[in-house]
């Protein structure tokens, strides 16, 4: 079975075909899909007795969380001073700005540290939790249609799930490239219970993360880490599920789960308003396996909208020109009343599809709950490197 939701470019319904055809038994295409690396962005993949490591993603269980703080944003007299300290005490890039240890007790009580792809990564995930990387990752902080403060997040495993990613695949002797086929792995089989073990480790290393970011963020606005609501979600994970009477291992890559009243918080860009979803229950929704978007989706690849670099000791060194001028970009992102610190042309909004038109494709199966207007976005530079990002 193979669903198309939304406009898509023929490159990208293409990989979907292509993933079905090598072997997953259901494919939903939501519509902010774009093209990605063996199975394409936005995609759900359900399989019985396989998982796609490539479906998953290098960056095991990317994300989404927000929560709803007790203010009001209209009480915040100085949203630049809050968001400079934001910018200053979470750490984007590769590195750690923070030196304060995250608790991390999972890491020992919880952590099989023999497993095959996580021998010697103990001390670089202690070292990397908390911190949201670059790329698309960002810490948000937004005003509800009632003035009350939320902050929203979005990263993933960072180097855990990157490194035990890149050790399966290898092991497994997966192509390289976007037009690679996917990689399976059985789930009866011992590399299989291996993957699904590191996997789920990335799972609760991400939540943690996540989790210690937003409590962060929160005593930085108000001086306490207190919420009244929270909402969080993976969107890079395979989950077991019963669809239909029948057990599947569903993947989904920048997908999110919307199962009947579950809650999911979606970004948009570094200007528009981003929304929470509630999901309907609707034979739509259950032909979706219960998955909508994670974001708006991508129009513009980094390279076309920053131009072509490359990394020279540490340092960017430009080769051309792309179609985003960051300058113009940043003029456009202040007009529109958000404190940006950190990003740069290959995340600019021209770079996304608007929010409210991928969603509107998703009508049938999810509700937009609480609409989210941006105050202040913080990411890493557009020279930051980082090679865990995606």
């Amino acid at each position: 079975m193979l669903k198309i939701i939304g406009e898509h470019e023929e490159k990208t319904i293409a990989q979907a075909h292509n993933v079905l055809a090598k072997g997953a038994d259901k494919f939903i295409l939501c519509a902010d899909g774009h093209l990605g690396y063996g199975h394409p962005i936005g995609g759900v993949a359900a399989y019985k007795d396989r998982i796609s490591i490539s479906g998953v993603g290098f960056d095991i269980a990317c994300g989404n969380m927000a929560v709803k703080l007790p203010v009001k944003a209209s009480d915040i007299k100085d949203w630049e001073r809050v968001g400079g300290e934001i910018a200053r005490t979470i750490s984007f890039g590769v590195g750690r700005n923070n030196e304060t240890p995250v608790e991390a007790e999972f890491l020992d009580t919880e952590a099989n540290w023999d497993n095959e792809a996580l021998k010697d990564l103990k001390d670089l995930a202690a070292g990397q939790l908390g911190t949201v990387g670059s790329g698309n990752h960002y810490v948000d902080v937004f005003k509800d249609q009632d003035d009350f403060v939320w902050i929203g997040v979005h990263f993933g495993s960072r180097g855990l799930g990157h490194k035990s990613t890149t050790h399966f695949l290898k092991k497994l002797g997966a192509s390289d490239g976007m037009d690679a086929d996917p990689c399976l792995v059985d789930m009866n089989s011992d590399i299989g219970q291996n993957y699904f073990e590191a996997m789920t480790l990335g799972g609760k290393y991400a939540y943690a993360g996540r989790e210690w970011v937003c409590k962060t963020v929160a005593g930085i606005i108000q001086g306490n880490d207190e919420y009244i609501d929270e909402v969080h979600n993976h969107h890079n994970f395979a989950w077991i599920e019963e669809h239909g009477g029948d057990k599947y291992y569903v993947v989904r890559k920048g997908s999110t789960p919307a199962f009947p009243n579950q809650r999911s918080f979606i970004g948009s860009n570094m200007s528009d308003v981003s929304v929470i979803v509630r999901g309907l229950d609707t034979p739509e929704a259950k032909e979706n396996l219960y998955s909508t978007v994670h974001g708006a989706g991508r129009i513009l690849s980094r390279t076309q909208a920053a131009g072509r670099k490359r990394w020279k000791k540490g340092k960017v060194i430009k080769i051309s020109e792309g179609l985003i001028n960051e300058d113009d970009m940043r003029k456009k992102v202040a007009k529109k009343g958000v404190h940006l610190f950190g990003g740069g042309a290959d995340e600019g909004p021209d770079c996304y599809k608007k929010l409210d038109e991928v969603l509107a494709f998703h009508k049938d199966s999810v509700e937009v709950e609480t609409r989210l207007t941006p105050i202040i976005v913080c990411m890493a530079g557009s020279n930051e490197f980082d090679p865990y990002k995606d």
